[in-house]
């Protein structure tokens, strides 16, 4: 299993925002839908449904390498719709 790694944003983020942790780490590792970033080159988005948080869809964008997984920022898309 790869290593997580939160940038300094993607901490910030969770802060702010107060997203859980596991929340986080539930939709990289099962994500509901991925899509390619269309601006950014090797960057990802992962989508998770969190049914704690009343169903709203967590995005979260990553960087995915050889061993790790670095997370770039995470927020509930208001507007994300699977594919």
């Amino acid at each position: 299993m790869k290593r997580l790694e939160f940038s300094w944003h993607a901490l910030e983020a969770l802060r702010e925002r107060e997203l859980n942790v596991m929340w986080i780490e539930r939709a990289i590792r099962e994500p509901e839908w991925t899509i390619p970033d269309p601006r950014r080159k090797g960057v990802e988005r992962r989508f998770l449904r969190i049914p704690e948080h009343g169903k709203r869809i967590l995005r979260v964008v990553v960087v995915e390498s050889l061993h790790e997984i670095r997370i770039l920022t995470a927020f509930f898309d208001r507007r994300a719709r699977r594919p």
